[in-house]
Parts: C-alpha cells; structure tokens; sequence
C-alpha cells in the first residue's frame, strides 16, 4: 500500500453532489451484472473519496457472515480468509448498528481485525434495501482520520442505491440461474427416461446432476429389505468411478436418517453431527435426498464436499425436484432389467413377466374423491400392450389415462412400460391432456422403434367444476351415458410416436351425478367369433346403455363375460381392457 503524503480533501458542492447522485443512478441501474455493477460502484466512489483499499461485503443471512464479494487494494489471498460476524470488528459493528461506522485510527479501536498492517483509518457504510441488510461497503486508507463526515455523509447517500442495485443484480442472477436449472431439470428428466440399463443409468444420473450441483463426491445407495441396509451401487469422485462399496443399515448415518425421515438431510459441518459415519477423511459438509417411489424409499442420493457449508436450500430443492424422477427411472431400469432376463427364459418365466407387468399397473378400482372407477384388462397373451395408469394432478385433481401399444406379447409389454414411466416422469409437470400428449409423442419419436406406436386418451378429472379434460391420440372414442342416452364423444387425434410435431387437441366434459364415462381399448369392439364376426363398438355401446344403473364393477362382468360368449372359445385377438367411471 502507498505511504505518500495524505492527498487533500475536496468537498463537494451541492450541484456536483446532485450531479454526482444522479450519475450513479444511470451508471448502476444500467446493468444486471453483478460483477460489472461492483466495478461501476468502485470507479464512482473513488472520484469524490481517494481511497486506497475498497471493498464490499455481503452478507450471509442464513450464517449472519459477511464475506468479501469486491475488492480493490486487498492481496487475492486476504479477501478469500476475509470472514466477519455480524457484530464482529468494524464492518460487522456497522453490520450489528446498521449505521455507519468511521474510525480515525483503527490501532486504538478495540474492536478493530487487522486485514493489512498499513491501514490506519477506515470507513463502514451499511447497504441497506427494503428494511433488510444485504452487505457493507468499506474503506480504508493508510493515513489517520483520513475519512472525514462528508465523505460519511456522501456514503452514506449512495448506499440506499448501491444496496437495491446490488439486489436487483441478485435477483436477475437467481432468476437465469432457476431458469437454466429447470431447462437442465428438463433435459434431465427426458435423458433418464431413455436409459433402460440400470448401471448406465446410475452413470448417467452422477454426469447429469454435476451441472447442477457441483459435488465433490457423489453415490447412489438402493435400499435392500431383506438385509434391512442401504448398499452403494454406484460412487462417483469428479466423475471418475470410484471402486469402493459400503452398506448401512437402516437409520444408521446420514444416509440412514434421510431414508427414516423421507426428506432431504443437509449438514453444514460432518463433525458436528452424531451421525455421520466417517468413511471419507475429505468430507466436510453432506446433503443427502431419499429416493421415494411409490410411497416407499427405494434408495438415497448422496452428495459430499471437502467445503463447510457448502449445499444450499437451492441445491437441496433441485435434487428433492429431481428425485422423484430419478426413483422412477430407476425403477423402469430395473423392470427392463427384469423383463430382458424373463425374455431368455420365456417359455418358463412369461407367468412371472405378466405379474412384473401387473405390479407396474395401480390398483383396478382407484380411490378417487367424486368418482367410483374401475378397469379391466385382459392381455390377449401372458404379456399385453394395453396399459392404463391414475396420478394424482396437484391436491386434488386427478389423471385417468388408457392405452394400447401396437402389437403383442413381450415388445409391446416393454413398449408400454416404457410409455408409462415417460408418462409418469412427466406427471409432476401438470399439464394440461393436450400439451401432455404432445410432449410425450415428442419424447417417443425421439426413441422411435420401427413399427411400434402407441394410442392413448388421457384424462383429466377436475372435481371444482365436475369436468373431464380429455386428449386422444388414436383410441377409440369413450361413450358417455346419461340419463338412458348414449353418445360418442368427439375427442380424437394421431397415435404417440408416428409423426414428430403432431398436435393434439383438448375436449371438456361437464358431467352430471350418476353419468357413466367409459374408455376402451379396440380389443372388445374387435373381439371375433368362430365366423369371424366382429363384436362391435355398437354393441358395446348398447351394452353400456342398457345396464349403466347397474354398479360399474357388475358392467364390467357383464361386458367381458358377453364378449367371450360372443368369441364362443375363440383365442382373443387383442388385448382388452375396459375403464368405467361413475360421478357419484
């Protein structure tokens, strides 16, 4: 630092102090770079104050810390140790009083922290915006009472400014940071729901979330009920696979306790929780999120840093977002990984194959608020394409949803699963049917498999207003019955994963107490006799009519026991499936 002789003070009048002020305003508010705004800052202050060291601190609400964001005057390796408390030396008095503080010589100051051996006098000014303390601008000089209370005053007057331009620089950075999270949240989800084998997909799950979390280490612990543990299957340090392995048990470490509490578990300092189990000398902070699928923890991500509070409610808010999605990508690799092996061991294990492709399926007769459901599917071999699916939509709207994918057995089976796990994936979305449908048609033609496709209505119950929103891509149309009547209802549009950039278009559904709202797969109306005589939508539709007094679950008797009279022993020649709702 300069030890020449103390410059003189210029004192400003008032029109060079209003020319001054509004100078400011136009240089600061003219950028959203954080970074560009702190030189701006710094140029502007040295014109009126010839200071020799600036700096400017900003202050960690969650740890109450101030730590140097700016600087000029300080050596590189003195701003990075630089840490104050609030209330600690003279920036964190300033911090504490949110006043400003100005010390004539700073050796007879008692609350004084040395930072450079030559200061001798420094001035803090609180940056403050809306009532809250965002920061401190600070500086200092190597002559005594150097800083004199114009230079105070002035300070003082541009802090209100500095303070909401700095907030305003923030808020724009957030908001490009959220925005390119959830653009990579997106290119995430559609990455995993690509990926069917279970060791790349654990691969390709530690390369995507590096972009978005920076770890040090990363791993991926599935959860094993026989052995009541939790065992890493994957470990990640930089990228580079790590050899090693480990088990804990259920409720044990960090791990343990995310698992136990189904909730992401963040510690700032290792070696201040009980819990943590030291396998790794280099940790020093630990975020961990349980993978939930289902309703049941399936596993736990992992993330260690060699840095004390290092994950932030940011970091820990994007991975709980991603896990969900993780969970069920996982669980699509391993369904895959289950349905390859049964196909090399198809003749004695196809039995087991369609309980695999069952237990992906929710239960027949869902629980939900205003409606009575109830589905029926019938493959017409072990292994069937129709598939049919209910999530939940927010708090209290709910998605119906029905399909058949071309083709039978095995490869239709696996076409389906696969449909349903880009389906579930995209759920938490909420979109609305038509916006849905073509996003998984863009989803699917990015994986298109020759001569696979799949047709789907999607449905969207919304109890406020008792409607129905409903997209059809290529099913047959649902029947609604009321009051006797029966009729078609004009919802129709191109199978999923033909035709890139297809649109699909939305249909509402006002229902009426005691309505009957039917969906179908073409397997009933196309179901055949000895003749080769087809049952018919038309039939059906009379069948529906003529029994929707009845409750849904004795329809459904009703229905598949007239179409197999009607195929007389015939083998089916589709898959069937047949989804009732009443309005209560």
């Amino acid at each position: 630092m300069s030890s020449s002789a103390q410059p003189a003070v210029r004192h400003l009048e008032l029109t060079e102090l209003l020319s001054l002020l509004l100078e400011v305003s136009e240089q600061i508010n003219s950028t959203l770079d954080l970074e560009e705004l702190m030189v701006r800052v710094a140029e502007l202050v040295k014109r009126v104050i010839d200071y020799e060291v600036f700096a400017i601190l900003l202050l960690n609400e969650k740890t109450q810390v101030l730590k140097v964001h700016f600087s000029l005057g300080y050596p590189d390796e003195a701003t990075k140790r630089l840490r104050f408390k609030v209330g600690e030396g003279i920036v964190g008095r300033a911090a504490a009083t949110r006043r400003a503080v100005r010390v004539g010589d700073v050796r007879k100051d008692p609350d004084y922290i040395q930072s450079l051996a030559s200061v001798r006098s420094e001035l803090a000014v609180p940056l403050i915006t809306k009532n809250r303390l965002i920061g401190i601008v600070d500086l200092a000089a190597p002559w005594p009472a150097f800083f004199t209370e114009q230079h105070q005053n002035l300070l003082e007057l541009l802090a209100s400014r500095i303070a909401l331009a700095i907030e305003n620089a923030r808020l724009y950075r957030r908001s490009v940071r959220q925005a390119k999270s959830l653009q990579l949240l997106n290119d995430i989800s559609r990455e995993l729901s690509s990926e069917l084998v279970l060791n790349n997909l654990l691969r390709k799950i530690g390369t995507l979330t590096k972009p978005l979390i920076d770890y040090h280490r990363f791993s991926i612990l599935l959860a094993d009920d026989k052995t009541q543990s939790l065992n890493t299957v994957i470990s990640l340090k930089q990228d580079e696979r790590l050899p090693d392995r480990c088990s804990v048990g259920y409720g044990q470490g960090i791990v343990g306790a995310a698992s136990s509490l189904r909730k992401a578990v963040v510690v700032p300092d290792v070696s201040k929780d009980p819990r943590y189990i030291n396998t790794n000398a280099e940790t020093r902070s630990e975020m961990t999120v349980p993978l939930i699928y289902r309703d049941r923890v399936i596993g736990v991500i992992d993330l260690e840093s060699p840095h004390l509070n290092y994950f932030t409610e940011d970091h820990s808010r994007l991975l709980s977002t991603l896990a969900p999605q993780i969970a069920v990508a996982i669980e699509n690799a391993r369904l895959y990984d289950e349905v390859v092996r049964s196909e090399a061991r198809l003749e004695r294990d196809l039995s087991r194959a369609r309980d695999i492709q069952l237990h992906i399926m929710p239960a027949l007769c869902p629980a939900i608020p205003g409606l009575d459901i109830c589905c029926r599917f019938l493959p017409a071999r072990e292994l069937g394409g129709d598939l049919y699916d209910f999530l939940k939509h927010g708090k209290e709207r709910h998605i119906l949803t029905i399909g058949d994918v071309s083709g039978k057995g095995a490869p239709a089976a696996l076409y389906g699963a696969m449909t349903l796990g880009i389906l579930r994936s995209l759920a938490p979305l909420r979109l609305l049917p038509h916006n849905l449908l073509r996003q998984l048609n863009h989803m699917l033609v990015e994986r298109q498999i020759e001569g696979h496709f799949v047709s789907l209505i999607y449905a969207l119950w919304v109890p406020k207003i008792r409607a129905m929103l409903l997209a059809n891509a290529g099913m047959p149309l649902p029947v609604l019955v009321r009051n006797g009547q029966s009729r078609a209802i004009r919802a129709e549009g191109i199978p999923l994963g033909l035709l890139a950039n297809t649109e699909y278009e939305q249909t509402m559904v006002k229902l009426e107490k005691g309505d009957l709202l039917a969906f179908f797969s073409d397997g009933l109306g196309e179901a055949a006799n000895p003749a080769q005589e087809e049952f018919g939508a038309r039939r059906l539709e009379d069948m529906l009519r003529q029994n929707a007094q009845r409750p849904i679950a004795e329809i459904l008797e009703i229905v598949f026991a007239e179409v197999a009279k009607h195929e007389a022993g015939m083998a089916r020649r589709d898959d069937q499936t047949l989804l009732l709702v009443r309005v209560r």
